[in-house]
């Protein structure tokens, strides 16, 4: 592959959508950086506004995160203003189509006379396109998103599908990059709809995104590649954390932010590096659960914790270092994603050695 690389990494978060525009000639702290809204709460204000004209709405687009964009078609509905919808966006409010019109949304495929549309989808390229033309910056060809599936198939009852997701990683062999995709698994649908929406986009998890990106700090690269370590990112819906030796996972847990506190956080990892943290135990709690490789009792000590993502403060008086790759703590993911994005064209274009964010970092520390 030609140098520059020029790669677009989005993190859709649930609050803002993290935004970083890798240029390999130049240091990435000089590269194009941007903390947005989340798509969610754009789609929120704008279903808002709708409301407030008091005229229906026609929901068209794509399959999204649900939270602030949810509650707004909610709220909508109980202002008692008919709600339209395609059936792929309508997957936002629930996966089970049924379970969508119980609410009083009406499925169709086209908007009715009179209604106001609002597109629905966790990437607005278009709308970053025009963002930084105003600055003389072009979008690269190459896109990279990370996006929080819960993931769903009809017909499957009541599997796990998250947890699958999770533990598939280490019966796969533990490597970050293997959540890497350009085709994510069939059950992984937001996911799916991402790269429908941005066609040859490469795709992650937003939890391995951070957790791979927390490594292009050189205190966090240091200790994960030395002696193993914890690296947890506490996002605004979950948390997800790993127990790392370089870039190897040999154990996990996830659980959703809401229902985490100091004590319990303080908990999860203590049991992670011991060991002895159990998949029954965390999805009992609320969580989507945990899981460990069989060689995890021979893979390090595990002492060093790191915390990244925007509810990290939750943490602190735990004594847990905070990483901030090349200072900013916001762009963690995004940093992933780019790392992430440079291996997978090296193993799909047999590339000579690319450049390396967590390589620097780890010759840093």
């Amino acid at each position: 592959m030609e140098l520059p690389i020029r790669i677009l990494a989005i993190d859709v978060g649930a609050g803002t959508q993290d935004v970083f525009l890798y240029e390999s000639g130049r240091e990435p702290e000089n590269c194009v950086k941007l903390v947005l809204p989340s798509q969610p709460r754009v789609v929120a204000a704008r279903i808002r506004e709708v409301t407030e004209r008091g005229r229906p709405l026609y929901l068209a687009g794509s399959l999204m995160g649900g939270g602030a964009s949810t509650e707004a078609v909610l709220d909508h509905l109980h202002a008692g203003l008919p709600v339209y919808a395609a059936p792929e966006p309508a997957r936002t409010l629930h996966n089970d189509l049924s379970r969508v019109q119980s609410l009083g949304i009406q499925l169709r495929d086209d908007p009715p006379p009179g209604a106001e549309v609002v597109w629905l989808g966790d990437v607005d390229l278009a709308g970053l396109r025009q963002a930084l033309r105003c600055f003389e910056v072009t979008l690269p060809s190459l896109f990279a998103i990370a996006v929080q599936d819960h993931g769903y198939l009809p017909d499957a009852g009541g599997r796990e599908f998250r947890y699958e997701f999770l533990q598939g990683l280490l019966a796969r062999g533990g490597h970050l990059h293997d959540m890497v995709y350009r085709e994510p698994p069939e059950f992984m649908i937001r996911m799916r709809a991402t790269r429908r929406l941005v066609p040859g986009a490469v795709i992650m998890d937003t939890g391995a995104a951070a957790v791979l990106g927390s490594l292009c700090d050189p205190m966090v690269a240091r200790a994960a590649y030395e002696t193993g370590a914890v690296l947890v990112n506490i996002g605004n819906m979950h948390t997800f954390g790993v127990a790392v030796r370089g870039q190897r996972v040999y154990g996990l847990f996830e659980h959703h932010t809401g229902g985490i506190t100091a004590a319990i956080l303080s908990y999860l990892v203590e049991q992670l590096q011991q060991g002895r943290l159990t998949h029954e135990e965390v999805a009992a709690s609320g969580g989507h659960g945990a899981a460990f490789d069989p060689a995890y009792s021979r893979a390090g000590r595990f002492d060093f914790v790191a915390v990244t993502g925007p509810n990290r403060g939750l943490a602190r008086g735990l004594g847990y270092y905070e990483a901030a790759p090349f200072g900013d703590m916001m762009l963690t993911g995004a940093f992933g994603l780019v790392e992430g994005t440079l291996r997978l064209l090296e193993r799909e274009e047999f590339a000579p050695r690319l450049p390396s964010l967590i390589e620097g970092a780890h010759l840093a520390g």
